[in-house]
């Protein structure tokens, strides 16, 4: 786990767009802070799971309950059938065993519930500039090269997990792409000339493979799966 309280303060705004058109139980698993809490439609019940104390502590003020620890640790003190939605931003990629998880939580889940989450894109092309170009693979303290991330996901690796594990997606897509908004500064703390280097960079890769190389400006993925 991050030492830094920013790490846990990340409101993800930008994953609203893939949430269902109603809930009315929420589980949150990496709920941080509690700041994705602000974008759920109200009333809801929200349930949080999360490993860091003090951040447990911050979210317990916003969300109805919320459980301090590893999921899997924690799993039997959450009801079966019961949550309508599950939300996994920039989680999954943190277990020691995704596909446990994966097929665990569907115990959790009402008939028709729903998974939103988000995962990093090791594709992205600042991963692949470090790897092929630096040949260097250095872990930092958020990011793609998270050090605390245990897996490591592209989008047809992702598709396919969720498929394998019986998951139909109603939402799939990139969000925070390199060439319409550049590098995150919250995180990545670029120069203006090294955001500008990679959105060059970035969209000639793409012309360049005719588009094959699409997937690439894209540092993360995000999703919204239901349970059949």
């Amino acid at each position: 786990m991050s030492s830094d309280p920013l790490y846990y303060r990340a409101n993800r705004g930008v994953m609203t767009r893939f949430l269902p058109d109603s809930y009315q139980r929420v589980l949150e698993v990496g709920c941080g802070a509690g700041g994705f809490y602000d974008h759920l439609q109200q009333p809801c019940e929200v349930w949080g799971v999360e490993p860091n104390p003090d951040a447990a502590k911050a979210a317990a003020t916003k969300l109805h309950r919320v459980l301090t620890g590893r999921y899997d640790h924690l799993a039997d003190q959450l009801p079966d059938g019961y949550f309508d939605m599950i939300v996994c931003n920039d989680v999954i990629e943190h277990m020691d065993d995704h596909d446990a998880f994966l097929e665990a939580i569907k115990r959790k889940m009402r008939p028709g519930g729903v998974i939103v989450g988000s995962i990093p894109n090791i594709r992205h092309i600042t991963a692949l500039f470090k790897l092929l170009i630096t040949k260097d693979w250095k872990y930092s303290e958020s990011g793609i090269l998270d050090r605390t991330h245990l897996r490591f996901f592209t989008e047809r690796s992702l598709r396919r997990t969720l498929l394998e594990h019986g998951y139909s997606i109603q939402m799939f897509g990139g969000v925070g792409s390199i060439i319409r908004h550049g590098i995150s500064r919250k995180t990545n703390k670029p120069s203006l000339l090294q955001n500008l280097a990679y959105r060059v960079i970035s969209i000639a890769v793409v012309l360049l493979t005719l588009g094959y190389y699409w997937d690439t400006q894209y540092p993360q993925y995000a999703f919204r799966v239901r349970l059949q």
